[in-house]
């Protein structure tokens, strides 16, 4: 929700002008405008005040509780001058809402709202641990200064600012982004150490803390891999209890949380398992003792495969061998990301928290044009979109996944339910291994409209989508007779289409079967948007006449009533003389 405050006349002008603009999120706030900004600021993602600089901080400045969390705060003068990003993500949004009213954005700073620079919520989402200045770095970065940006393992990034780029010329700075040690000494260098390295160890029953520590280390000072990268320790469950790898791990994670990152874990596995994992380096003597040819080099990579949930791995340090010691290190590989994120039914309250995390962590956003309309204020500067019509839902997925294997982050933004139903099916149908796909789910328009309508879903029911053109109707049709012969509340999703506006009337009709002709009907249109329309109607007297494409239509059970104009379905179910088997 974006929230739009005024006191003058002139204000009141701009700020219907830019609602128009900023479509259905934009809410004009009526009475005194302290009282308003109270009321609204928790569920604001950012606010526009029209009306001088001064009394707008003097407004939110006892509200501002976390820079990650706050609106974003845009502030018009009244002579519609100047449009100045005051806090939080408000670039993007002070240019839109200068190009609205034909004024000048005022972005004093390039940060965004997640921290000092974009470099510190960066390293948030690279769980990295950070090796030189990077308040320093960062200050680069928000001055404009040519930052050389070295990424040699292909981590998909977020949009960041044009002046840091792996092409820049005579940088001010360097940030790298590896799990190697450096080679050489290295000067205005920031290094992200991203945790992407597992640790194989096998070892000799009674062997010391001090023998394990010290072959973890030649990993270090052998092979040039940082300590500070490793996530995990692995071994065959015989180790479980050996006390000198549990004080080895023991001390690693005492450094490693001391660096900011979580406690090691000691991951075992039994040896069935780890001699079904391929090593190049096996032995049958290993083999003739412990059950399994490799532990070390077994276990790193069976751990990295598990932590990676389906990630490639690789084994960068084949197994090394110290006093009873034998450690092998394997690396989880990054992989382009495709989020899908529903955005929810319209309301910008309404949308999940993680769905705006995931908005900003994307470099390139995929979406229907209405819907990234909605969310496009949340985007960083610089950030890709790509966007496209109705009817065009496997383009657009086929476009995001293509776009993830390339390595990039991809968010592919449809509403509640067609974030699921309409676009993360073709997308996961074309996906692999070869990219990491996460589902943000949103409130559903199906939801929204059950509240509105009351308490239609207090029994089993059903989400039944009758425009599905790659279903055949008479699929479609079986589904809705066994929900009807079940006894189930219908949720009927896409009740109406060009090419079917008939099936709603055949659904009903089918339904109407099953259940009592007074079983209510409830619908609503354009949920928790404007123009949004509530209404319900006995089955025998329900028009699907004034149902169209934004409409969920809610078919209650032979349980369902209506009790002051609301829908409700018993939780528990009662057998009645109406009750058709």
């Amino acid at each position: 929700m974006i929230g739009l405050f005024a006191t003058t006349a002139a204000g009141r002008r701009a700020a219907a002008e830019v609602a128009g603009r900023l479509g259905p999120d934009a809410v004009l706030a009526d009475g005194p405008i302290g009282s308003a900004v109270r009321r609204l600021w928790d569920h604001l993602d950012a606010a526009v005040f029209f009306l001088a600089s001064g009394p707008a901080v003097r407004l939110v400045a006892p509200l501002l509780r976390d820079e990650r969390t706050d609106p974003a705060v845009v502030c018009v003068d009244d002579e519609r001058r100047f449009a100045i990003a005051l806090t939080g993500a408000a670039g993007a949004l002070a240019e839109q809402v200068a190009d609205v009213l034909d004024c000048r954005p005022v972005v004093t700073t390039a940060s965004d709202g997640t921290g000092t620079s974009p470099l510190d919520e960066l390293v948030e989402q690279l769980d990295a641990a950070v090796d030189g200045d990077l308040a320093g770095c960062g200050a680069a970065v928000l001055d404009g200064a040519p930052v050389r940006l070295v990424n040699p393992h292909g981590f998909p990034l977020p949009a960041l600012p044009p002046n840091v780029s792996p092409d820049v010329e005579a940088p001010w700075w360097t940030v790298v982004i590896d799990d190697r040690r450096p080679t050489e000494r290295e000067q205005r260098t920031l290094r992200l150490v991203p945790r992407t390295l597992v640790v194989g160890v096998g070892a000799a029953r009674g062997v010391s803390r001090t023998a394990v520590t010290e072959t973890i280390a030649l990993l270090d000072s052998e092979h040039g891999l940082d300590p500070r990268a490793i996530r995990a320790i692995a071994s065959a469950d015989r180790k479980a209890d050996e006390a000198g790898v549990l004080e080895a791990v023991q001390d690693l994670g005492f450094w490693h949380s001391a660096d900011g990152g979580d406690e090691l874990a000691l991951l075992t596995y039994p040896s069935e398992v780890l001699a079904a994992v391929e090593v190049p380096h096996p032995s049958a003597a290993v083999g003739a003792v412990t059950g399994t040819p490799s532990v070390a080099e077994a276990s790193a990579l069976h751990a990295a495969a598990e932590l990676g949930y389906g990630a490639p791995v690789e084994l960068v340090v084949p197994k090394t061998t110290g006093d009873g010691v034998t450690v092998a290190a394997a690396r989880i590989r990054p992989r382009g990301r495709l989020a899908l994120i529903g955005i929810g039914p319209g309301a910008a309250d309404l949308r999940v928290p993680r769905a705006d995390a995931e908005l900003r962590r994307a470099s390139v956003v995929v979406g229907l044009d209405q819907y990234v309309d909605q969310v496009r204020h949340l985007l960083r500067p610089g950030t890709e979109v790509r966007t496209s019509g109705v009817g065009e839902e496997e383009a657009r997925a086929s476009e995001a996944v293509a776009l993830a294997r390339e390595g990039r982050a991809v968010a592919l933004v449809g509403s509640g339910d067609a974030g699921v139903y309409a676009m993360a099916g073709p997308a996961l149908e074309k996906a692999d291994v070869d990219i990491e796909v996460v589902g943000v789910p949103g409130v559903t328009a199906v939801l929204a409209a059950s509240a509105l309508l009351g308490a239609p879903l207090g029994h089993d029911h059903v989400l039944i989508s009758l425009s599905d053109l790659r279903t055949p109707w008479a699929v479609i049709e079986r589904r809705v007779r066994a929900a009807a012969e079940g006894d189930l509340v219908v949720c009927l999703y896409n009740p109406r289409s060009g090419q079917r506006d008939w099936q709603l009337a055949r659904a009903l009709e089918i339904l109407a079967e099953h259940r009592p002709a007074t079983t209510p009907v409830g619908a609503v249109q354009r949920a928790t948007r404007a123009g949004q329309r509530v209404w319900c109607a006995p089955i025998s007297e329900f028009d699907p006449a004034e149902v169209d494409m934004s409409t969920v239509v809610v078919v209650g059970s032979s349980q369902s009533t209506v009790v002051g104009h609301r829908m409700v379905t018993p939780r528990g179910y009662r057998w009645m003389a109406t009750d058709v088997p």
